[in-house]
């Protein structure tokens, strides 16, 4: 299954609902390179890149069906 979409800016709520992750575990993921980094959109304003995190939802399909030998 993979998911395709327009580029676009999610903003965090946006990336919680897609991912199903918590703000604190996005977050931690961040700093351990883990998901993609947010961009900067303002003085307090961030986003992340809807491809990218698209891409990392479809990596995350891919190793979890791997690893289940689907």
């Amino acid at each position: 299954m993979s998911f395709k979409r327009e580029r676009s800016i999610l903003r965090m709520k946006d990336v919680e609902k897609v991912t199903g992750l918590s703000r604190s575990t996005i977050y931690q993921k961040v700093a351990n390179d883990q998901f993609p980094k947010q961009i900067k959109l303002g003085e307090r304003a961030a986003g992340w890149l809807s491809d990218e995190v698209i891409g990392w939802l479809n990596s995350q399909i891919t190793m979890s069906r791997s690893e289940q030998g689907f």
